[in-house]
């Protein structure tokens, strides 16, 4: 199934009297259940570019499809609760609340999202997804007390809290030590064999392997579109 169309992305910041352009006419597909990679080096635009997709910002041009809805132009609050209900987040700093558990932390997007549950059920689906990234007997440390690969695995259990169908993550190891990388990239791939879309925000070609497929942007503009496995098809632009 399409999860995700792009036609004609353009966006273009106004500083004054100046004008950025960062996406230029970026086109493109993702079907539910892949594993992209968006690859290049800094001021590339991959991360506004994931920005749009997650919906944290707004395209200057063109028209983004989520599940066969336009949401580039869509009201404040439509984009608001898809970005809160189908649309997880891992950020290269974890962004956790220093002196709230590990817990805590994960639960608290459901304060937003989870109208009616009782707080037995946010408990409850909180430990799960810890579980789940395997920090079970980590629940009630604060980040101080975690590791950095804990602290990642930390914010990756709190954007699974609400089931949602896609995570982005952007520059998710640029904090961590070679072997902690590559635990978590293995989460990534354990997600993404359950079903989960992910879709990567890196600059580095061998954080993009672990990627079903990469596309490659420089200067705005898609120069590569590829499946990194020898059994998937071949994509062509």
């Amino acid at each position: 199934m399409l999860l995700i169309r792009l036609d004609q992305i353009e966006k273009t910041y106004f500083l004054g009297e100046v004008t950025v352009p960062v996406l230029k006419g970026v086109s493109l597909s993702i079907e539910q259940g892949e594993y992209v990679a968006l690859m290049g080096a800094s001021g590339s635009g991959k991360s506004t570019l994931m920005n749009i997709l997650g919906c944290l910002d707004r395209q200057t041009s063109g028209d983004y499809f989520f599940e066969g809805e336009e949401l580039g132009r869509a009201p404040g609050d439509r984009r608001a609760m898809v970005r809160n209900q189908k649309i997880g987040f891992v950020f290269q700093s974890f962004n956790l609340l220093p002196r709230t558990s590990a817990l805590e932390n994960v639960i608290m997007p459901l304060s937003y999202t989870a109208e009616g549950l009782s707080v037995k059920e946010c408990r409850r689906r909180g430990i799960e997804a810890l579980e789940k990234v395997g920090l079970a007997e980590r629940i009630h440390h604060t980040p101080a007390q975690l590791s950095g690969g804990q602290q990642q695995r930390v914010a990756i259990a709190r954007a699974l809290i609400n089931h949602p169908p896609v995570l982005f993550a952007d520059e998710p190891t640029g904090n961590l030590d070679s072997h902690t990388s590559v635990e978590v990239m293995e989460m990534f791939s354990a997600l993404n064999a359950e079903g989960i879309t992910v879709i990567l925000v890196t600059h580095s070609s061998e954080i993009a392997d672990y990627a079903k497929r990469t596309i490659r942007i420089q200067d705005g503009m898609i120069l590569g579109d590829k499946w990194n496995r020898a059994e998937n098809r071949e994509n062509t632009l």
